[in-house]
This record gives structure tokens, C-alpha cells and sequence, in this order.
């Protein structure tokens, strides 16, 4: 049977929504890879998988990374699921509503036609054993580790997902993100691996990060990482919120209150609709993700 999709990117950061049964009660790793691959499938940085009814909640999504892991949270899938539901007259917009994720529920506001949403991401913790990391728990900020042959200063944070925000390079690349990051996304530290940004502080209300994802690689911005910098730069006394948050994709407004509950802002583009073949899921091939 043939799969619909609908493909929506947040500044670059493409997802492909597909609603279930599509792909079955449990999607596996062979296909996301697979229709998630840019030469050999449909391309996407990851997919988002509902609505789905689950612990009571009516809008419930699986996030799916192009590697085939399910990711916990994503700020740009949340904000493109979002404009899903009210693309199909699911929700309506300027009235907030929730969505249930691994990580916890967030709730949403649909904007200006569904082209800017804004998220109620959940509180940013910086425990070590709620983000999780390895070691006596402990507020992870300022600490040390060393890959690659560098010695860098990092913070570690989670808002549902795990984050290491590098405070130590002063002009992060993108070179320097995907030499690095692949590195720090597997190091012992974090058992369930981690997200990993690279901030640099540009004033007191932006700052700029590049972005190596768990299970994606290097990517054009990221909801979360946004939500995690910017609550790193706030913690850290760098910061006052509002925070906009330059990536290559674009930018995003973070508000962070006193008890670092965060909200986010961002804009949402519908790419396009369509639907995989079936011969293109009955390929067998050696795909590696790039």
C-alpha cells in the first residue's frame, strides 16, 4: 500500500508527517532510513509519526531521526506537527492545544495562517541524571571533556532530550561542528548519546550555535538545541530573554522565565505532499546515512 506524506521544513530542518497505520504499529529503523534518504528515498531530516491517541493524549507523535532512532523531543518537528494538525483542520489557530511526545507534553499556539508557531517547550533541567550523563549527580555546568585531541568546556541540559552546549570555541564553523560533534554525540559520558551545539554569545539578547544532531548529523537548526543554548547562555549570566538564536537556517525567539521553563517562536513551510511507492520501500539495498 502506498504511504502519503506531507513535507514541511523549519529553517531547513525538513520532516516528512505521515499518519499511522502507515508504516505499522512500529515503524523500523530500515524503513525510516530508507525514506528518509536523500538519493534513495523521499529525503528528510527525520519523520513525524500521528496523530496518535496514547496516554490520553488526542495528539500524540513518534519522532523518527534519519539514522531510524526515535528521538524523545524536537522543537522544529513539534512546531511542523503543529501546522499539520492545523493544515488539517485539526486545531485552530490562536488556540493553544497539546501534543504529546517521549519527552513530555508541550502545548502550542498556530499563527499567521500556521506559518509561525509557538511552543511551550517544558522546563530546561541541568541534572545529570535527568538528562542522563555518567558521574555523581551534579548540576553539569562549566565542566571538561576531551575529544578529538581538544580540551573543551561544555554544559549539559535536557528539556525532554539531551543537549551539550559547548561554551569554549569562540567561532564555531560548521567544519568545526561536524568534526566535533559525531565525537561528542557518542562520547562515554552520555549513555543515550546527545545533541550537541556550539554557542557563541553575540549580545545580551542573541547568540549564535551551530548544530550537530543525535541520529541526523550536522543540521541547519534545531528547536530544541535552540531551547538548550539559549538556556545555557541565560544560566551562565550571558544572556537576558528574550534570546534569538542565529543558526544557518535561520532564527528563533526563546523565552526563558525564572524557574527556566521555555518557550519558543519559530516559522513553518509546507514543502509539499506526496506519496511513496511501494517499489521505492521494497528496494533492497546497503544504505548508510550521510
Amino acid at each position: 500500500m502506498s504511504i502519503k506524506f506531507s513535507k514541511y521544513h523549519g529553517l531547513g530542518n525538513d520532516y516528512l508527517v505521515i499518519e499511522p497505520p502507515a508504516l505499522g504499529e512500529n515503524p523500523s529503523p530500515g524503513e525510516i532510513l530508507l525514506i528518509c534518504h536523500r538519493n534513495f528515498g523521499v529525503g528528510a531530516d527525520g519523520i513525524l509519526y500521528g496523530p496518535l491517541e496514547v496516554q490520553g493524549w488526542k495528539f500524540g507523535v513518534r519522532i523518527f531521526n534519519p539514522d531510524g532512532s526515535e528521538a524523545e523531543k524536537s522543537g522544529n518537528g513539534i512546531r511542523i506537527f503543529a501546522r499539520y494538525l492545523f493544515d488539517r483542520g485539526l486545531v485552530q489557530g490562536e488556540k493553544e492545544f497539546a501534543i504529546g511526545t517521549l519527552g513530555g507534553l508541550v502545548t502550542a499556539i498556530v499563527q499567521d495562517k500556521g506559518r509561525m508557531i509557538t511552543v511551550e517547550m517544558g522546563q530546561l533541567s541541568f541534572w545529570s541524571d535527568a538528562i542522563p550523563m555518567r558521574g555523581s549527580r551534579r548540576e553539569v555546568i562549566q565542566e571538561e571533556i576531551e575529544v578529538g585531541g581538544e580540551r573543551l568546556i561544555f554544559c549539559a541540559a535536557t528539556i525532554g532530550n539531551p543537549h551539550c552546549v559547548i561554551v569554549s570555541v569562540p567561532d564555531p564553523t560548521p567544519e568545526i561542528a561536524k568534526r566535533l560533534g559525531p565525537l561528542i554525540e557518542n562520547h562515554c559520558l552520555f549513555p543515550k548519546r546527545t545533541n550537541v551545539q556550539f554557542l557563541k554569545v553575540l549580545d545580551r539578547h542573541n547568540i549564535q550555535i551551530e548544530i550537530w544532531e543525535r541520529g541526523a548529523g550536522y543540521t541547519l537548526a534545531s528547536g530544541s538545541s535552540s531551547c538548550a543554548a539559549a538556556g545555557v547562555a541565560y544560566r551562565l549570566g550571558l544572556c537576558d530573554s528574550p534570546v534569538t538564536v542565529h543558526m544557518p537556517g535561520g532564527t528563533l525567539l526563546i523565552e526563558i522565565d525564572e524557574g527556566f521553563r521555555v518557550r519558543m517562536t519559530g516559522s513553518v513551510i509546507h514543502v509539499c505532499d506526496g506519496i511513496i511507492s511501494d517499489e521505492m520501500l521494497e528496494q533492497q539495498i546497503d544504505i548508510r546515512l550521510k
